[in-house]
Formats: C-alpha cells, sequence, structure tokens
C-alpha cells in the first residue's frame, strides 16, 4: 500500500513537471505594427506551427501566442507578407515595420535592426547565399516580368540588403506601378501608391539622389492620387499640396538639372492651388519664373530639343491660362530685382516678353526696361521696344524713328509682321494717315497672311475712311462693303479673330444701301465695284 501511494506521488510530481516545462515552453508576444511610418489596421499576424492567428485593428497592436517550436512570425497586409525570424529572440514586445526600420518614437535601438548594409560586390565577395540566391531569383522573375513570382524575393532583398543594388528600388518602382495600373479597387490602388512612395524613400535613404528621385516621387504621387474621381475637396487640396511641397524641394535641389517632367506637373500643381485659392497669384508668377529659367538655361544648350521646347510650350500655356498673370502680379515679380536682371541681356529680354504677353506694356518697369535693352544691345526687338514706349510718352516722331529702326533690322517674318502691324495703328490712330497705315499693314499681311488682327486694322481703315471717299452718300456706303471684305477674310483666316470679326461685321452692315437705293443707282446684288482713288480695289454689291 505504501508503495502505491508512493508510485502515486511521484506521478502527480512528473506530471506537474511536464505541464511546467510545457507552459514554459510557450509564451506571449506582444507588438505593434507600422507601415508608412503609422500603426498598421488590417495585418494579419501569424506564428509558425501555430494555428492561432491575430489581425491588427486601428492601433496596429497585436497579441499572439507562440512556443519553443515557432521559428518565425509571419505579417501579411493585402498580399505583401514578411516575415520575422524568432530563433535566438528572447524579449517578448516585438514592433515590426513594413518599411524596414521602425519609427524612431518605437523601440528606437531595433530602428535598424537586422540590416545589413554591405553592397552587392560586398556581398557576393563574403559568400552570403541567402543574398544570392534571393536576388538572382528576383532578378530573373522580373526580367520575364513575372512581377508576382519577382516580388517575394525582391522584398527580402529590399528589407534585408537595402543598400545592395540601386535597382532594387528602379525595379521596385515599376512592379508596384505595374500594380497600381492592373486594379480597378481604389482601397487598393492607394495601398500600391502608398509603397511606391516608401520606395521612392527609402532610395533616398540608402542612395540620396534626394532632389531628382523626390521629383519623381512627387509626379507618380500627383499622377496616381489625382485619377480618383472620387476625392473630396479637402482631399484634393492635401493631395496638391504634399506634391507642390516636394516638386518645389526637388527643382531647388535639382536647379538646371530638374527633368522637364516636374516642371511641367510643378504649374500644373501650382494652377490648380491658385485656382483653390491656395496660393497667391505673386507664388504664380515666381513659380512660373524659376520653371522658365530653368528650361531656357537648357534650351541655349539644346536649342532644337524637342523635349524642352514642348515643356516650354505647356509651361507658358499653364501660366497665362491660370488667371494669376496679370500685370500687377509680374510687376510685383520682377521689380524687386530689376537691377539685377538688368545687368544681363537675356534676362531683360525675357522679362520684357512675358510683360509683352501679359499686355502690361504700359508699366513703368516695361519702359525702364526697353531703355536699358537698347542701351546694352541695340537690337530690333530692343528698338521696337522703345517706340512703344515713346507712343505712351506721346512722343510720336521718336516712337516713329524707333519703329522703322526695328522693320529694318528685323529677319523674322513674324516679328516684322508685328512690327508693321503696331507701326500701321500707330500711323492709322495718331496720325490719321489712312494710305500709310494701310500700306503698313499691307507689308504685315506680306509677312504673315494668316495675321487676322491686321485684316481687321485693314476694314477699320476703309471703315473710318468711308466718309472721305467719293462725293455721295452712296460712295461713302461703297466702302463698307469693302471693309466687310476683310473682316470676313479675317474669320477665315484666323479662328482668335472669329468674335472680333464679327461684331465688326454687324456693326457695320447696317450702313450698306438698301435695294430701293442699289435700284436707283442702277446695281445689283453680286456685281462687281470698283473703289478707286489710293484704295484701288474691288468689292461685291450688296443691300443691307
Amino acid at each position: 500500500m505504501k508503495s502505491l501511494l508512493s508510485k502515486t506521488k511521484l506521478l502527480t510530481i512528473a506530471l506537474a513537471l511536464v505541464m511546467s516545462i510545457s507552459a514554459f515552453a510557450q509564451r506571449e508576444i506582444t507588438g505593434t505594427i507600422y507601415r508608412e511610418g503609422k500603426p498598421a489596421a488590417g495585418v494579419t499576424v501569424e506564428a509558425h506551427k501555430s494555428s492561432e492567428t491575430f489581425m491588427t485593428s486601428f492601433d496596429g497592436k497585436y497579441k499572439i501566442t507562440v512556443d519553443d517550436k515557432s521559428k518565425y512570425l509571419k505579417f501579411t497586409f493585402i498580399d505583401d507578407s514578411r516575415r520575422f525570424d524568432l530563433e535566438g529572440v528572447t524579449k517578448n514586445v516585438i514592433d515590426f515595420s513594413f518599411d524596414g526600420e521602425l519609427p524612431a518614437a518605437a523601440s528606437g535601438d531595433e530602428a535598424e535592426a537586422g540590416v545589413d548594409l554591405r553592397t552587392s560586390q560586398e556581398l557576393v565577395k563574403d559568400k552570403v547565399t541567402e543574398f544570392m540566391s534571393q536576388y538572382t531569383m528576383y532578378d530573373q522573375f522580373y526580367k520575364q516580368k513575372d512581377y508576382k513570382s519577382a516580388m517575394a524575393p525582391w522584398r527580402l532583398i529590399y528589407s534585408k540588403y537595402p543598400k545592395s543594388s540601386l535597382n532594387i528600388y528602379i525595379h521596385g518602382a515599376n512592379m508596384y506601378e505595374d500594380k497600381i495600373n492592373a486594379t480597378e479597387d481604389w482601397t487598393t490602388k492607394d495601398q500600391y501608391i502608398d509603397s511606391l512612395m516608401r520606395v521612392y524613400d527609402r532610395r533616398i535613404k540608402y542612395f540620396d539622389q534626394k532632389g531628382f528621385v523626390l521629383g519623381r516621387k512627387a509626379t507618380d504621387y500627383l499622377k496616381y492620387k489625382l485619377a480618383n474621381e472620387n476625392l473630396t475637396d479637402d482631399e484634393l487640396k492635401t493631395i496638391l499640396k504634399k506634391g507642390y511641397s516636394e516638386l518645389e524641394e526637388a527643382i531647388q535641389l535639382e536647379k538646371n538639372e530638374t527633368e522637364v517632367a516636374v516642371l511641367v506637373v510643378f504649374m500644373q500643381a501650382t494652377k490648380r492651388l491658385f485656382i483653390m485659392g491656395e496660393l497667391p497669384k505673386e507664388s504664380v508668377a515666381k513659380n512660373y519664373e524659376i520653371s522658365s529659367v530653368i528650361l531656357d538655361a537648357n534650351l541655349a544648350k539644346e536649342p532644337d530639343s524637342e523635349k524642352y521646347l514642348a515643356a516650354k510650350g505647356l509651361v507658358d500655356q499653364l501660366f497665362q491660362t491660370s488667371g494669376a498673370a496679370d500685370c500687377e502680379a509680374l510687376v510685383a515679380l520682377y521689380e524687386p530685382k530689376f537691377d539685377e536682371i538688368a545687368l544681363d541681356v537675356e534676362a531683360l529680354k525675357k522679362m520684357l516678353r512675358v510683360l509683352d504677353k501679359q499686355d502690361c506694356t504700359e508699366s513703368e518697369l516695361f519702359a525702364k526696361a526697353s531703355e536699358k535693352l537698347y542701351s546694352l544691345e541695340p537690337s530690333a526687338e530692343a528698338a521696337f521696344n522703345m517706340a512703344r514706349l515713346f507712343v505712351k510718352r506721346d512722343e510720336f516722331n521718336r516712337a516713329k524713328e524707333y519703329y522703322q529702326n526695328a522693320i529694318a533690322t528685323e529677319t523674322d517674318k513674324e516679328l516684322l509682321s508685328k512690327y508693321y502691324y503696331e507701326l500701321g495703328i500707330f500711323t492709322f490712330v495718331k496720325e490719321n494717315a489712312y494710305q500709310k497705315a494701310r500700306d503698313y499693314a499691307r507689308k504685315a499681311l506680306e509677312n504673315n497672311p494668316s495675321s487676322g488682327r491686321t485684316l481687321i486694322l485693314i476694314g477699320d481703315i476703309y471703315a473710318q475712311y468711308s466718309k472721305h471717299y467719293g462725293e455721295s452718300d452712296f460712295d461713302h456706303q461703297a466702302m463698307y462693303w469693302l471693309a466687310v471684305d476683310y473682316y470676313e477674310r479675317a474669320k477665315r483666316v484666323d479662328p482668335d479673330s472669329f468674335a472680333a470679326a464679327n461684331a465688326k461685321i454687324n456693326t457695320y452692315k447696317v450702313y450698306f444701301p438698301d435695294k430701293e437705293t442699289l435700284f436707283f443707282q442702277g446695281y445689283q446684288d453680286g456685281q462687281t465695284y470698283k473703289i478707286g482713288s489710293w484704295i484701288n480695289e474691288s468689292t461685291k454689291v450688296r443691300a443691307k
């Protein structure tokens, strides 16, 4: 009986020891999971050799029980799965980041745990089998464009060997862009966009090139995020502000090396933020100046470059249609730095062209710049600007002198047309010299037959001269036929002149003779009618 009791007692002790050992072998691990530096919700947590799973909520926290047979923890977010090796790890609080490093506030000493900063050459030289096998696997799948198979080994290289090769960031960006383009679901698409942004950030961290990479990152961010048609106004503003800020920093860092796409997207974001009331018009003018200077510097080196010419056209158009390109904003932009600009002939020319395009030729700044440019380089363009200056000052003889100087030295046909046109207007308005004004306008047409505004000018000259032509009311009225002929031509050759020409047609058609007058004068609709004197042109008879 005593022996039986002893055996029972020993069995109880043995069972207690087994249970104690079993309980000791199990442990509960807790922690926080991060993505893009923030606690990540919706991440599934599993442990090797365990049937238990846990999904994180808004705070990113998890809790899971493991035993001594568990070799790793597995964290899965959509199709992105990562492992954390438990071998040799005794702590029970394990934070994890999908970005390869923890935020500064989370277990700071562990921020770079497990990261190997050797280059690919060093890793191969040291015969790091894991790197060589996983890199080769991802690289082969990537070259075959089998991105799904390439993703898992790529992620291991990206997370554990972040300084091994620049290609892991270039290829990673391409693979995430493929995922973004392949899905229509915006929840999933946004997650892929966020992943793409982290690839760019990690590239900057380990390979620098901050200005270049930041420009690429911001252009992709805006391209993909703004494609969502269901954004609220507040979401739209937030996205535009973030992209704009990074583009601005990229341009400050890259200067003349800035990619053309960055400059164009920068001006697009600038325009949209101005329209939404998030930027003052002075910032629009300033950003246009920054972009233009960079494009002009590159065009000076590559004057026939299609990419720079196309970008310049887009940047000009964005500024001119922004609603911020008024004279007041331009003067505010250029006036404080006029003394600096005045030292550079090309900078002066550029400023004058911008002021001219935005109808700012009446400003004192335009006058100062014109005089300065002519003193430095008395070119055709400078003479033309001086002519405008003297028109403004009502010094007509001096103005005519400079117009003639500009015409005498200019070789570009489009510019010649412009100079002749303005001289024609000046002669018409200031001197009432109808024939001279018409002759100058004809010269303008010779150099640019598609100039609608020049055709309208000739029509205006004839309409105003009507009261001086001939001796009868019928002679005067006949001049309106010829004027309307020119307005009709302007509509046909220049779509931009359509509205102005139509308005003048409607104004002067009412002065056509009526059918009764035509009958008494012996004319019918459609007959050719010759107008003599210095005009010497033919038109068609029409009744009003």
